[in-house]
């Protein structure tokens, strides 16, 4: 399937070409469609009951998650994909996070910046191609380990 295949998944454009966009419209976005990508990978299992597919999902959607599946993504980013992943975490967002620190929620934004910015970008194939690599069990168990999400370097936060 290609990009242009997808087309009926795309039905507002944005208001700004997707590199001119605020960054936290573009993570406000790319919750959602992440989202939706994690809701029908759990519904993909077997085990279909409502708590259970809550639990699941849950696993894949915190800040801490979505922080972990940046970490373990960031080798496969391009400059571009990179300068939005920088945009996204140091945008400000000016509410505190409740269940994590300031980095780890910043690092999550990040990742929702990147999806966001993939999707309006009608990069479908690159999207999938992302969001199937933030499954990856090693993060996942990481992530359920308390680790906490490396730190870059060089750079203000």
């Amino acid at each position: 399937m290609t990009d242009s295949d997808n087309l009926s998944l795309f039905f507002f454009a944005p208001a700004k070409e997707p590199k001119l966009m605020n960054p936290l419209a573009l993570a406000y976005i790319g919750d959602a469609v992440y989202d939706l990508f994690i809701r029908q990978y759990v519904t993909s299992q077997p085990n279909h009951r409502p708590n259970h597919l809550h639990r699941e999902a849950t696993r894949f959607v915190s800040a801490k998650a979505q922080a972990k599946a940046l970490a373990s993504i960031m080798p496969l980013l391009n400059e571009e994909e990179l300068d939005i992943v920088r945009r996204g975490r140091n945008a400000k967002s000016g509410t505190v996070p409740k269940n994590t620190d300031v980095q780890v929620y910043r690092h999550g934004t990040a990742f929702e910046c990147l999806i966001g910015f993939l999707y309006y970008r009608k990069e479908f194939a690159r999207l999938q191609e992302i969001m199937m690599a933030s499954l990856d069990p090693v993060s996942i168990s990481s992530e359920q380990s308390g680790q906490k999400v490396p730190e870059e370097t060089g750079e203000n936060e």
